[in-house]
């Protein structure tokens, strides 16, 4: 059981529901929520997250990717705890788990009302399960050409929380694509440090991924780009939504900008990054970078329904009334 644990990679998990959480909660902004939705949601995600690092495992240990010049944990497969059979039979049953709660969210949104939303849905679901696989498996493993900085950036930025959003309001609100871009931004930061960080192996196994092509040092410029842009277009986000989606426009509200402290351990990592001159040292700030992007979606979200101006109002309340 810990060695598949550690082969679900649960350290990911926090990062792959932000967008699911973003987009839940502006829904609940607008005054409508499901709790139902949000849960399978989450579910459809993070057995999609899981069946990604069971692939992911599958594809560079049988390719010889993970081998002794990489830098980062032992994988499952790489150091022999878990057999390319068993992992085989991992990723078959997670892709069947996926599929299933993928059906339950989609009817638990459209039931029977909506047969076009129903099937697009189960196409898009059907294409991610597709695509976490195939992103090492495979002769034509597209995350070996390069491309998985498109994956990551489409499902876990713009789709998951587009998409939870969608099913829980029924419409597309362009104002909601800040946020799932910034969330989508963030996310490709964390793939791009893991690949900075195993730049030289990947590149030993022909592993193309855009820091092989494009080299370490504008590798770096690349990680600016994603993160700077994220924040930029959240910053944006929370003052359209604190000007035009509150009852009161003219009133400043300290609250929804309360995510700007995850600024601070993002802009850390950007300072470490610039100087770091060791991809080793790289490995750490994985974990950091998708903390971060996950604290950031959650203070935001709180944020859109006012929960820190409604608990200091009743911090406040009770210190009136003991006096």
């Amino acid at each position: 059981m810990k060695h598949w644990i550690e082969a679900a990679r649960v350290r990911t998990l926090p990062l792959s529901v932000s967008g699911i959480i973003l987009g839940s909660f502006y829904a609940m902004s607008q005054s409508i929520f499901n709790w139902k939705i949000v849960i399978a949601a989450l579910s459809t995600t993070l057995l999609l997250q899981i069946l990604s690092n069971f692939a992911n495992d599958y594809g560079d240990g049988m390719k010889g990717t993970d081998n002794v010049d990489r830098i980062g944990p032992k994988r499952a497969i790489q150091s022999g705890v878990i057999s390319p059979k068993a992992m085989k039979s991992a990723i078959m049953i997670t892709s069947v788990l996926a599929l299933a709660s993928a059906v339950a969210l989609i009817y638990l949104a459209f039931r029977d009302t909506n047969i076009s939303y129903s099937l697009f849905y189960l196409i898009l679901g059907i294409l991610a399960i597709f695509s976490a696989i195939r992103y090492t498996v495979g002769n034509t493993a597209y995350g070996y050409r390069g491309y998985g900085d498109v994956f990551v950036f489409v499902f876990f930025g713009l789709v998951s929380t587009i998409g939870v959003s969608f099913m829980v309001l029924r419409t597309v609100d362009p104002l909601l694509l800040l946020p799932a871009a910034a969330i989508g931004f963030l996310s490709t930061g964390v793939l791009n440090l893991n690949n900075m960080r195993d730049e030289e192996s990947d590149r030993k196994s022909n592993k193309n991924t855009i820091v092989v092509k494009i080299g370490g040092a504008k590798a770096k410029i690349y990680h600016y780009f994603l993160l700077i842009t994220a924040m930029v277009l959240m910053l944006v986000f929370a003052v359209y939504f604190d000007y035009y989606k509150d009852a009161n426009p003219n009133e400043f509200n300290f609250d929804i900008y309360i995510f700007l402290l995850a600024y601070i351990p993002i802009i850390r990592h950007l300072v470490t990054v610039y100087k770091n001159t060791d991809p080793k040292k790289l490995d750490p700030e994985l974990k950091k970078l998708a903390i971060s992007t996950f604290l950031m979606s959650v203070l935001i979200s709180l944020s859109m329904i006012y929960f820190f101006t409604d608990i200091l109002l009743q911090v406040y309340l009770y210190f009136t009334q003991q006096n």
